[in-house]
């Protein structure tokens, strides 16, 4: 499951829980480009419940789609990525820095009011 919800106002929340079939990428990818159209200044909490690597048909439609998805990351200052595995966070936080005016910086789940608060500092 990969869900997006716009929680309010310039925030879009992200849940990824288990395995992720192409199916499943691209409604997620459709629902987070129509849930962003007026964001600015965005922020994003991104929670990794349960990472499974996506099937090999999911990445290649993210790969298709490669050009809308960071045109459309310009439209976030920072994201926040909860989860309990210390690769994923490392990943999360090496992405950051190939986006210029995007700050990403990961929490472990226990620390999602930090989480909270950083986003909205």
């Amino acid at each position: 499951m990969l869900e997006v919800i716009h929680s309010a106002g310039n925030r879009i929340d992200i849940v990824l829980n288990g395995k992720i079939d192409a199916n499943v990428m691209k409604k997620a990818f459709d629902d987070l480009l129509k849930e962003s159209e007026n964001i600015e200044d965005g922020v994003m909490l991104y929670r990794i419940e349960d990472f499974q690597f996506p099937s090999l048909a999911a990445m290649a439609h993210e790969l298709s789609r490669m050009p809308t998805l960071l045109k459309l990351m310009k439209k976030f200052k920072r994201i926040a990525v909860l989860s309990d595995k210390k690769w994923l966070k490392k990943i999360s936080e090496l992405e950051g820095k190939f986006f210029r005016n995007l700050e990403i910086k990961a929490f472990d789940f226990k620390d999602i009011e930090l989480a909270e608060n950083w986003l909205q500092s």
